[in-house]
């Protein structure tokens, strides 16, 4: 079966949870598609869907919402999965997926996972980062990747 991974990435951490993904997957036919670079894929044409984002400003990219709303005919008739990579431990960080997908799209999605996330202060600009240092309380690059998620994810939605 034929199943996309579509993600947005900013600084580059949840391209890097795609990969994880992408190798813990034992469907061998996977297309990783970066809305970044392809604004408006044909989803269609794939039986298993995986989509997954990060949050900057509170919310997920705009360019997940927009797929979304776009295709989500087609995507409460296919096999889905979500993610949401982001810093939060506590309830906040599922308010935030709650927020960043529909409620009929988490019903119906065969997995739900929260990878956790990380701040490259490397990548960011200057606002990024005094955001960052105003509202958590890390001013340098941390990485809080919960591959244990991943895995569980995986399990879930090969079921």
């Amino acid at each position: 079966m034929k199943t996309a991974i579509i993600y947005m990435s900013k600084h580059g951490s949840t391209e890097k949870m795609v990969e994880m993904l992408k190798v813990r997957l034992i469907n061998s036919d996977i297309d990783v598609i970066n809305l970044k670079k392809q604004k408006s894929p044909d989803i269609s044409k794939y039986e298993n869907i995986i989509i997954g984002g990060s949050i900057h400003v509170g919310k997920i990219q705009n360019r997940i919402t927009k797929l979304i709303e776009k295709n989500i005919n087609i995507l409460l008739n296919k096999k889905v999965a979500l993610f949401l990579c982001c810093m939060y431990e506590n309830e906040k960080r599922i308010e935030q997926f709650n927020n960043s997908f529909p409620e009929n799209l988490r019903n119906h999605s065969s997995a739900n996972g929260l990878f956790g996330g990380e701040f490259v202060f490397e990548k960011m600009n200057f606002l990024e980062r005094a955001i960052v240092k105003k509202v958590s309380e890390y001013s340098c690059t941390v990485s809080k990747i919960d591959e244990k998620a991943i895995d569980e994810f995986v399990e879930k939605f090969q079921k």
